[in-house]
């Protein structure tokens, strides 16, 4: 294809191959060649994309691609990136950056010393959502954020062939879930501290937290106040509130947005009828800008490396102010 970058996929999972659809559509992404450790991985892949090189290592992904993305667990994504950055290639990382907070450092500097395009695929950075909310001057002064996750079981049903996503070692919803909405209210009131937490683990110390509640604050101390749980027979909820002193906003599902003055919330925008599609096609086309050297929304390292010592911090043993 014409002026599209030719895109190498590591780690083929569930995420890694939502993305290869997504960039099969996109007029400015060529998948080029893909690989995962799991035979199975590669397999369910090349039925997506026939066309497509299964390749015989990560190596040879990188050396074919203009840009990799990188959907494999956190821990081995370090070493991609900064092979893919030392052939000069750009990278596209799935959150979190990492687990380890001093290895995530050391991945920033030496991503920031290569100057390749680096984003972390945070995927409400390019929504409707956080573009009006961050740009609506009618709000007033912001009264703080609540963010509330509730799911019967964590890995949710789509997720369990990620089984990495149980472990305490760098699986659990506050780094796959929670982070995207920590995320998302750094866009809105800065920098943020975290003031206290409290998490709960199973009595297996090695899977991830059952229950976290958490205050963080910006600057000027407005607080973003986080609430989570799994357990009991209900659907998901994912929701976040950003409250003015005039208006608030809420998102649910990451896509669902709805306002109040004082009222019932009422939906501010229409759903798309594929929020997934919209919401992809909508990182790729930042994704494009980074490439092009152009302004783009996508998350930053320095905004992922944020997000993760923020997430870290929380997930130790409780914290209290």
């Amino acid at each position: 294809m014409a002026n599209s970058h030719k895109v190498g996929i590591i780690g083929l999972g569930i995420m890694g191959r939502r993305m290869l659809e997504h960039m099969l559509l996109h007029e400015h992404f060529e998948p080029i060649a893909l690989w995962d450790p799991s035979p199975d991985a590669c397999a369910l892949a090349s039925e997506l994309a026939p066309s497509v090189q299964v390749a015989q290592d990560a190596e040879a992904v990188i050396a074919a691609s203009d840009v990799v993305y990188l959907a494999c667990p956190p821990v081995p994504r370090k070493a991609y990136a900064l092979a893919a950055a030392a052939n000069g290639k750009a990278v596209f990382l799935e959150k979190p950056l990492g687990v380890d907070v001093a290895e995530s450092r050391d991945l920033v500097a030496q991503l920031e010393q290569a100057g390749v395009p680096a984003t972390v695929n945070f995927t409400q950075a390019a929504g409707e959502a956080l573009a009006m909310i961050s740009s609506d001057p009618t709000m007033g002064a912001p009264a703080g954020i609540d963010i509330v996750v509730t799911y019967p079981r964590w890995p949710r049903a789509w997720q369990v062939e990620a089984d990495w996503l149980r472990f305490s070692a760098e699986g659990g919803y506050t780094r796959e879930v929670i982070s995207h909405f920590v995320f998302f209210s750094m866009r809105v009131l800065g920098p943020l501290k975290l003031i206290w937490s409290n998490p709960t683990y199973p009595g297996d110390r090695d899977l991830c937290e059952t229950h976290i509640a958490a205050r963080l604050e910006n600057a000027d101390g407005v607080p973003v106040s986080i609430f989570a749980s799994v357990g009991g027979e209900q659907p998901d909820r994912q929701e976040m509130t950003i409250k003015g002193a005039n208006k608030s906003y809420r998102v649910a599902e990451f896509h669902l947005l709805s306002m109040s003055e004082g009222g019932p919330f009422e939906e501010a925008a229409t759903p798309p009828a594929d929020p997934r599609a919209v919401s992809l096609k909508a990182q790729l086309n930042e994704m494009d800008k980074a490439m092009r050297g152009e302004p783009h929304r996508l998350a930053t390292i320095q905004e992922a490396l944020h997000v993760q010592e923020l997430i870290e911090a929380m997930l130790l043993a409780p914290q209290k102010a």
